[in-house]
């Protein structure tokens, strides 16, 4: 019997391939180099959030 997907991981890949592709299209080099680092920060720190709130979790 088979059920209906309700998650297709190859599509939000693409979708999300696609989105990236659609902000750096029009970018030079040095502007998607730019681009590439800020949202590497962003993940960073956001990344960091994510540890700090899981130690406090741990420690209550």
């Amino acid at each position: 019997m088979k059920t209906k997907k309700t998650f297709d991981c190859v599509e939000m890949k693409r979708r999300g391939a696609e989105r990236i592709y659609n902000q750096v299209a029009n970018m030079t080099l040095k502007e998607q180099l730019s681009f590439w680092r800020e949202c590497t920060e962003l993940l960073r720190k956001h990344q960091q959030t994510i540890k700090m709130k899981s130690k406090s979790r741990c420690e209550h």
